[in-house]
């Protein structure tokens, strides 16, 4: 799993460990209800698989004395049951939820369904991992037409206790009944503007019982029955819909997009109601303990007055900054909550410092004010951008909270994409057509597109987008993953997009309200300009602006942060991390990036220069070795100084460059004026051009005359390219006082002969150009890409001083996919439990895997100092890397800004497989 890996601070391993025994224990004793409050609970931070990270959070709280309103979980072993079993609960579970609802009614002093002082309760979802907003969650549950009246009583608030009941009706229609939300939105909408109101807290008592009365008649018009009135009834379909709620489109598709189990389950809690919606005394919000998007320590977050915790992140209202700093920095006019409820921000401050001390993390907290009390309603570890992860992880230790090993497992290694990759150019034009606010850090420019679905088309054709949305929704995770960047014109930054996008790493600007976006014309009106979906924008996600046109990027300036985690990283890894890089200027990324040397250098890819691909055509049309010989000869020096010029860059670190692997086809040309061309250039008539491309085509190319065929048969080619090789490396040999280490790599080997012969080749070209004085030390190994090879790896082994596992090649010809066709059916497997994950992203362990595996061992058996390593972009996943560490490679190789990624992970796997 590719998932951030929290160590616990030293007063939580105690805690932890004695949690792990007892949950066994529960289990078998057949526990499926934990409850809480009251300073007490039967569960804790060590339960996490059992009660989800929102139960473990909320008895974790319960325990250090924090406010929390009592109520109990329900384990995710329930969910896997009822998932299981069609809907059905485990037996004896009515009786343990019956006796925990009455607990919290003691509790309370209030009864569920008792309609002179009711109790009302929460029901809310809680995988093991965070899943925001993926999931379903009714509030107010308990109202009905007889115990809202004892609500209004009770509260002495009438208009309080018809709006509470309003909001309950929505939404147990929309999560249990599947009546769209929209509707309610619709009679709601309607009724302001009959009335004159704007906003949702100017309805008075009478507004919301109009209201719920055409919210009744609409449900009995879509459901075809009425609203039901026993609480008890709602209990349990609440519960059900929760449960289901887990294998829901959006979900699935977060866990997907995370790599979180679809065997886990979610954890229901119920919980006790307290009220931010009970006037102006009245709030809720969320905060982080430090700032997710900077790291730094202050407490940070949004809050709603006279609200309930929907409100805040559906972005329906503009949200208020908690403290006076972040009032001033997002230009608000509202009044900050350390402005207007003073002697609750301190309580929530301590808490927050409470919060990090016991947990040793930074930490996304949920509250709510009911008459000036705050409670607490849930603490989990805080989502955060790599930028704020590194340096909270980096400040924690300074402070003395966590040690660097925990440091270095509080970085997800892929997060480290956000900080690699091109920013705004300050020096370039840009013309800002709106303002929001910075709600994740990153630029990106796109197309427009209005909808989810069509951002997933066009980024499936390659095309960049801009997902500009009114607000999202969890329905729009799979169109907010597609795009390059995120806009919404309401919401803050606890917004569902905020939270989301900074998940995933995508740039976004939030609350825009200069925007106005019609869905229907698919058009979005900017101050009077008119953009129409199409049009390309660009947005800065750390100023929180919208430019029009595409603004030009520079490379990013990497924290002081970034080089002492990855220092720390460095330390702990036991794999070494290097490079594919067939440029110099890719091998200048590699070193700035941390690479200790070139993995992988692809010859091919300078053949494609437009200086040298006539020559290379010619060779391949040439049907004499003559001719051959006589085009390659124009090659030879161009191909020379490419690898000179990447030996005095890498400056004797290693470099393994791979000798010619594609099929010839690659490198034909097409149309009569390539065709043309390359004629002339051979001085030979274009029909015969045009013949021999026909005679070279091959019916199955990528299993045909390819790597080290091509040597066998056309030993004039890899003769040539190991003259450049090693003459490259004597001129450069001479230069310095630095030894140039080359690796020559011979490709695509089945037989052990085929190398034999190569090596032969090699070894003969290198007595005549190598001299003493010359500083050149060469090896010959070959790329592990064919099950046969893995195979016969002992054999194979004899010829060569390294292996380079392939393992995109390996991958195709164990599975029999082709990686460029396979996308049009993997997420059809994937989805239906076939199989877990793409193997082209995360390396198969159980196939090609075990096939690496064969080849470690047999390869070492014959020749013990045999060197192993795995090239192409499963050695920059993090997931394939800790498998790399685990059957014992020497190094990893990747794209150049995946580097620091292989060597987080690479890190991350030896402190993992170290405990």
């Amino acid at each position: 799993m590719n998932t951030v890996i929290n160590l616990p601070s030293n007063n939580l391993l105690k805690i932890i460990k004695q949690a792990h025994l007892k949950s066994k224990k529960h289990h078998k004793q057949g526990k499926f209800v934990y409850p809480f409050g009251n300073g007490k609970a039967d569960g804790n931070a060590g339960m996490r698989d059992l009660l989800g990270g929102k139960g473990a959070g909320l008895a974790e709280m319960s325990a250090i004395g924090l406010p929390v309103p009592p109520g109990f979980t329900i384990t995710t072993e329930v969910c896997t049951f009822f998932n299981k079993n069609s809907g059905q609960y485990p037996s004896g579970l009515d009786a343990d939820v019956a006796k925990a609802l009455s607990t919290v009614e003691k509790l309370t002093g209030a009864r569920f369904g008792n309609a002179r002082r009711p109790l009302l309760v929460s029901v809310r979802s809680g995988a093991r991992a965070s899943m925001p907003g993926m999931m379903d969650t009714v509030l107010n549950l308990g109202l009905n037409d007889a115990t809202v009246g004892g609500l209004a009583t009770q509260s002495g608030d009438p208009r309080f206790a018809y709006d509470s009941y309003r909001r309950f009706i929505q939404m147990f229609a929309d999560v249990v009944m599947g009546i769209d939300h929209h509707h309610f939105e619709d009679i709601l909408q309607r009724h302001k503007t009959v009335c004159g109101l704007s906003l949702d807290t100017d309805l008075s008592a009478t507004d919301w019982q109009d209201v719920i009365m055409e919210y009744k008649m609409k449900i009995r018009e879509e459901a075809g029955k009425d609203f039901p009135q026993d609480p008890h009834m709602q209990l349990w379909d609440a519960i059900a819909a929760v449960f289901r709620s887990w294998s829901n489109a959006r979900a699935v598709t977060y866990r997907k997009l995370h790599n979180i189990s679809h065997d886990w389950g979610t954890a229901v809690n119920v919980q006790a109601m307290v009220f931010g919606n009970m006037g102006d005394d009245s709030a809720t919000g969320v905060a982080f303990s430090r700032d997710p998007a900077t790291g730094e320590n202050t407490l940070y977050g949004e809050y709603l007055v006279n609200a309930q915790g929907e409100d805040v992140v559906a972005g329906i209202r503009t949200p208020q900054q908690i403290t006076v700093a972040g009032k001033i920095s997002h230009r608000s006019k509202l009044p900050a909550m350390e402005e207007v409820m003073p002697e609750v921000f301190q309580e929530l401050n301590t808490v927050r410092h409470t919060l990090e001390k016991h947990y040793g993390d930074m930490q996304d907290i949920e509250f709510t004010v009911q008459r000036g009390k705050l409670y607490m309603l849930q603490t989990r570890v805080g989502k955060r951008t790599a930028r704020a992860a590194m340096k909270i992880a980096c400040d924690m230790v300074d402070e003395g909270v966590i040690t660097k090993d925990q440091a270095v497992m509080r970085v997800d290694p892929k997060s480290l994409n956000q900080l690699l990759h091109p920013m705004l150019d300050p020096k370039a034009e840009r013309r800002v057509i709106a303002r929001g606010l910075p709600a994740s850090p990153g630029a990106a420019s796109g197309y427009i597109v209005f909808s989810a679905d069509e951002a997933e088309r066009l980024a499936h054709l390659g095309e960049k987008v801009i997902l500009c949305r009114v607000e999202t929704s969890p329905e729009d995770i799979h169109g907010m993953h597609a795009a390059a960047g995120i806009i919404t014109t309401r919401g803050g930054m606890t917004s569902h997009a905020a939270v989301v996008a900074r998940g995933m790493g995508r740039p976004c600007v939030a609350g825009a309200s200069e925007i106005s976006i019609d869905y229907e014309t698919r058009k979005m009106n900017v101050r009077g300009v008119e953009l129409s979906e199409g049009d390309t924008v660009t947005l800065d996600g750390g100023s929180g602006e919208l430019m029009s046109g595409c603004v030009p990027t520079i490379e990013p300036e990497l924290p002081g942060d970034f080089t002492r985690l990855m220092g720390w990283a460095d330390e702990r890894r036991k794999l070494g991390v290097l490079a594919n890089a067939d440029t110099p200027s890719d091998c200048r990324k590699a070193l700035q990036l941390g690479a200790e040397g070139v993995g992988l250098c692809r010859t091919e890819h300078m053949f494609f220069d437009a200086g040298r691909i006539i020559a290379v055509r010619e060779m391949i049309l040439a049907d004499t070795q003559e001719g051959r010989k006589k085009a390659l000869e124009k090659v030879l020096p161009m191909q020379r100084e490419d690898f000179a010029e990447i030996f005095r860059i890498m400056h004797g670190r290693p470099v393994t460059i791979r000798l010619l692997d594609p099929p010839l086809h690659e490198f034909l040309p097409h149309g009569e004026a390539e065709m043309n061309e390359v004629a002339d250039a051979a001085g030979v008539d274009v029909e015969m051009v045009r013949e021999r491309v026909i005679k070279v085509r091959e019916v199955n190319p990528m299993l045909g005359h390819r790597g080290c065929r091509l040597g066998i048969t056309f030993p004039e080619i890899y003769e040539m390219q190991t003259r450049a090789i090693l003459e490259a490396a004597a001129e450069v040999g001479k230069e310095n006082s630095t030894v140039v280490e080359v690796e020559i790599m011979i490709p695509f080997v089945s037989v052990e002969a085929e190398i034999r012969i190569l090596k032969e080749m090699v070894d003969k070209m290198a007595e005549e150009i190598i001299t003493e004085e010359q500083k050149v030390h060469y090896e010959v190994g070959t790329m592990i890409e064919l099950p046969r090879a893995a195979l016969n790896a002992g054999k194979i082994a004899h010829q060569a001083s390294f292996f380079s596992f392939g393992t995109n090649d390996l991958t195709q010809t164990t599975f029999g996919l082709s990686r460029d066709d396979a996308g049009s059916f993997l997420p059809t497997y994937e989805k239906r439990g076939i199989i877990e994950s793409d193997p082209f992203v995360h390396i198969d362990t159980e196939g090609v895997g075990e096939l690496v595996r064969i080849a470690v061992e047999r390869g070492r058996k014959s020749r013990p100092d045999l060197r192993l390593c795995l090239c192409g972009e499963h050695g920059g996943d993090a997931v394939s890397v800790d498998f790399c560490h685990e059957v014992g490679l020497d190094c990893v190789s990747c794209s150049p800004y995946r580097v620091p990624i292989a060597r987080l992970a690479a890190a991350q796997a030896a402190l993992n497989h170290s405990n």
